[in-house]
């Protein structure tokens, strides 16, 4: 604490922290909140709508819901809030669906080895990373067998996978294999090879000019009349088959506005310094490009994981299925709020996960000077 009082000889004088006025939370509200009389209007009646919607919402979902109870009537017996009692009583089959329950372990392991798997990739100081790195690569495999069976493991038919399993499992796997087919499909399309760069714009323009519900209904009622009679395609890997290629398409434009982004000279320093086509891609252009790239990398990797709910439309039973089946019980009919409101709490925490990483990426990866 330094004295006021006290008299100081020239240089002697401690530092002061800078005045409360001009630092910290009152210096954010004056900038942001109190900045212009507009603003400062606007603060007011956001403030204002705030008073009016916040405790009826709070009411509604918390302090007045229900959480534990047998049907809908008993629900409104005990109070006039949420009736949360069905996710509680059916959450088994929103997070699993029709897995067996003496099986759902493996669900539950195939999670926490995924997330391990993720940690070398989303976290550059993870020690023994390169160790990691093979781990990673073999997930997928390990995770397969664990799903669906083998190596001692009771076999389980895909058809049983369900729930918000279901769209997670769908989501990753189109997450992950449509970026390096994404990223390849970029380079086709900015390649010198006539053929090449046909072939990938025709691929990229088909495919962004489809629906996906139209590419799911072709895996799962026409791509039967293109295979061999007798041959047995299972409608999960057909439904992952296409929402990769789907994914890829628009993966490959992101990629390529990122490369376009890219000046001229980069390349032509990398010729100058020896280095062949794929030594300059990957060690000097993809990297730039890809840092560009990751907002809209990420934005259409959410939009990717929310469309996963457009399965339920061919037969699989992913959460949103799950919960149009709960409806339909007559003891929980009239609950379509509290079922999808459900639902999206679900999904909002694995987008808002994969935004919040993206800007914690784009942070760490800037180069540029702060304006």
């Amino acid at each position: 604490m330094v004295d006021a009082s006290r008299s100081y000889e020239p240089g002697t004088h401690p530092d002061l922290p800078p005045p409360l006025a001009v630092r910290g939370p009152i210096l954010w509200m004056r900038k942001n909140l109190f900045g212009s009389p507009l603003n400062v209007i606007l603060t007011l009646v956001s403030l204002y709508l705030l008073y009016l919607i916040v405790p009826g919402i709070l009411n509604w979902a918390v302090f007045d819901a229900v959480f534990v109870a047998g049907s809908r009537e008993e629900c409104r017996e005990i109070d006039s809030g949420a009736c949360w009692a069905l996710a509680n009583v059916r959450f088994g089959q929103f997070i699993y669906g029709f897995y067996p329950v003496s099986e759902r372990w493996r669900i539950d392991l195939t999670a926490v080895l995924f997330l391990l798997a993720l940690l070398p990739l989303l976290w550059d100081r993870t020690p023994y990373r390169r160790q990691w790195f093979i781990y990673s690569g073999l997930f997928p495999l390990v995770a397969f067998f664990l799903l669906v069976g083998g190596f001692g493991l009771d076999r389980v038919e895909t058809t049983r996978i369900g729930g918000f399993t279901l769209n997670v499992v769908i989501g990753v796997t189109g997450i992950v294999a449509s970026l390096p087919l994404g990223i390849l499909l970029a380079l086709g399309r900015r390649s010198h090879m006539p053929i090449v760069r046909t072939l990938c714009v025709m691929f990229i323009e088909f495919i962004r000019g489809v629906p996906l519900i139209t590419l799911l209904f072709v895996a799962s009622t026409m791509l039967n009349y293109f295979l061999p009679p007798g041959t047995t395609f299972d409608l999960i890997l057909r439904v992952l088959i296409m929402v990769t290629l789907f994914s890829s398409a628009y993966i490959a434009e992101v990629v390529r506005g990122g490369l376009q982004a890219i000046p001229k000279g980069q390349t032509e320093a990398a010729d100058a310094m020896g280095l062949g086509y794929w030594q300059s891609m990957r060690l000097i252009v993809l990297p730039q490009a890809l840092k560009i790239s990751i907002p809209g990398i990420v934005n259409t990797f959410v939009g990717l994981f929310k469309d996963t709910t457009l399965v339920v439309i061919i037969g699989l039973t992913d959460v949103l299925g799950v919960g149009r089946a709960s409806l339909a019980d007559s003891k929980w009919q009239g609950l379509a709020w509290e079922v999808y409101v459900f639902i999206a709490i679900l999904f909002f925490v694995c987008c808002f996960s994969m935004a919040r990483y993206s800007i914690y990426l784009e942070k760490k990866l800037h180069t540029g000077h702060k304006r």
